[in-house]
């Protein structure tokens, strides 16, 4: 015990600690400690100076080394002035903070002189110099996204190749649906299926039914005739393409399993028998719903009042939103009429005007007939485009949303009847409650049947509460989906609108270039030919003047072809 090198043993007495080689209170520099390492004399006291500390007799133990004020470190005292020598501390002042390497007074910090490496204790290396980091750097940040938005899969799918198959009988049109995901669900990421319009509708049903309160994206609805027009078939091919890649853009109903099925089977209608197979209620609500009784697809008995406010005005505006897009829907069928009207219109007149052309035996008149009768056809080639061209933009939107709130009516379908299952829930628990009061109150002789009647109270308590958390999480959930609505919907008719409108311009443009090219072809003629014939091309300018006015509205199509008949007739008088 006599033999400690730390002299910590608590049964020594003050007197004993006194032995040393040092007295109290007497420093040791680190320069002098390394020069004259003793193993038996190293003791070194606290800068508090309450404490002695016997002498190591240890030969082999390493020398340990402290500072005992800033006056004896070798990067100076702390401070900014630079006093060689400090008083030290007593017992009373408590120790000196530490302080960064290298903070000297009149050196920027982190900056060592060359003889400072030599002033360093022993086993310190010396440490790289800090550079000053800049007062404002402005730094490149990229912009953040959420986490849901970060891990969520893209989708990419594309409809097409429309074409016929089958006999007479059971001709349909089937569809290539290719696909590129960045979804590890699927075994590839780039792959492509055949499916037929009754497969879209599969899918939307089988969505509706495993997803109670999703809004799903609706497919066209079916026409049993002319749906083999390359017109309908194309704007089919428009609608289905963007229902699958509004499903895949959700956040719920891209994992849903039956569209994984739509997307990768190979052998589709063998997976959904297999399915259905193993599944018998794959029509029917799945999950939480089908465990306490709740089907959401089937009939509700009684009549629902809505208690809500916000879901009640929901519904009388997506009421009156239906009215208005079926009659918007109706104004725009009747302008597409119109427009190939006209077109019709423009090509009788091109045919009328190359026969007079054929038939008339001036090649100076003939000449700009036949010319008034190509721009005829390439105006009638026009009409028929743009009329095509607002069935395929602001057309297939409406129609879209008309559907779409057909399925948004859907939902509110299915909240109404977990609305039905939770207060048949609430009713059933009402009756197991008063059999088993009832049973209570007849004493302890049917305890077998009280126990029974407790369990069943129980599990419908269970069931009821499971029915009323059901049914208001299906309403928070048709709030977000309503609101995503909104916003859809603004999105897609301010895309279908700016896109009707530049096909409109851009028809109105390519019609004035039809008009002026062929009334510059006329001016050039003119200064080639005689008086006979200029008097001629005169009318006809007149004529088309009034034919270009006539193609502003379909109203004075009738009356601009009586003109042009006129000055034709004015023009062969005159000729003559």
């Amino acid at each position: 015990m006599d033999d400690s090198p730390w002299g910590d043993i608590p049964s020594k007495s003050a007197a004993d600690t006194t032995s040393g080689p040092q007295k109290e209170n007497e420093p040791t520099t680190s320069s002098t400690a390394a020069k004259e390492p003793q193993p038996s004399s190293t003791s070194t006291s606290t800068p508090r100076g309450s404490r002695k500390v016997p002498a190591r007799k240890v030969g082999a133990q390493p020398t340990r080394l402290e500072s005992v004020g800033d006056a004896f470190d070798p990067l100076g005292p702390l401070g900014g002035d630079s006093a060689p020598a400090t008083s030290l501390p007593t017992a009373d002042q408590a120790p000196t903070p530490p302080r960064k390497e290298g903070a000297r007074p009149g050196r920027p910090a982190g900056e060592l002189a060359d003889n400072d490496a030599l002033n360093l204790p022993i086993g310190r290396q010396r440490a790289p110099p800090v550079q000053p980091s800049p007062v404002s750097t402005p730094r490149s940040t990229q912009p953040s996204v959420s986490v849901e938005q970060a891990a969520k899969p893209t989708f990419e799918i594309l409809v097409g190749d429309p074409h016929k198959v089958g006999d007479l009988t059971s001709s349909h049109v089937v569809y290539q649906v290719s696909t590129k995901t960045s979804s590890k669900a699927y075994k590839q990421s780039e792959f492509t299926v055949s499916r037929r319009y009754r497969d879209f509708l599969w899918l939307y049903n089988s969505l509706h039914n495993n997803n109670p309160g999703v809004v799903v994206p609706p497919p066209p609805e079916k026409q049993a005739v002319g749906r083999f027009d390359s017109e309908f078939v194309e704007s089919r091919r428009q609608a289905l393409e963007r229902m699958l890649n509004k499903i895949a853009a959700h956040t719920i109903l891209h994992h849903d399993a039956d569209l994984k099925i739509f997307l990768e089977s190979e052998a589709f209608n063998v997976d959904v028998k297999n399915r259905e197979a193993r599944e018998p209620d794959l029509g029917q609500s799945k999950g939480m719903l089908s465990s306490i009784g709740i089907n959401v697809g089937g009939s509700s008995s009684g009549k629902f009042i809505e208690h809500d406010d916000w879901f009640h005005d929901r519904k009388i505006y997506l009421d009156a939103l239906e009215n208005q897009l079926k009659s918007l829907m109706k104004a725009l069928d009747t302008v597409v009429v119109q427009r190939k009207g006209l077109a019709d219109a423009a090509g009788d007149f091109a045919v009328s005007l190359g026969n007079l052309g054929q038939v008339e035996l001036s090649p100076d008149f003939s000449g700009p007939l036949q010319g008034l009768s190509d721009v005829q056809v390439r105006i009638q080639e026009l009409y028929a485009r743009q009329a095509q061209q607002d069935v395929l933009t602001l057309g297939i939107t409406i129609d879209e949303y008309i559907r779409l709130i057909g399925s948004v009516k859907t939902a509110f379908g299915q909240r109404q009847k977990a609305f039905h299952s939770w207060h048949a829930a609430e009713s059933e628990l009402q009756k197991r409650r008063a059999a088993h009061e009832k049973l209570l109150r007849q004493g302890k002789s049917q305890q077998d049947k009280l126990n029974e009647v407790g369990a069943g109270v129980s599990d419908a308590e269970k069931k009821a509460h499971q029915a009323r958390l059901l049914f208001e999480d299906m309403g928070r959930l048709m709030r977000g989906e309503l609101e995503r609505f909104e916003r859809e919907k603004v999105e897609d008719f301010k895309s279908g609108v700016e896109t009707f409108l530049e096909g409109a311009v851009e028809a109105q443009k390519e019609l004035i270039e039809l008009w002026e090219t062929f009334l510059y072809m006329l001016d050039a003629e003119d200064d080639t030919t005689g008086p006979g014939a200029v008097n001629a091309a005169a009318q006809l300018q007149q004529a088309a003047a009034v034919t270009a006015a006539a193609a502003a509205g379909p109203e004075g199509e009738s009356t601009a072809a009586a003109r042009t008949a006129t000055a034709t007739d004015v023009a062969l008088e005159q000729d003559a």
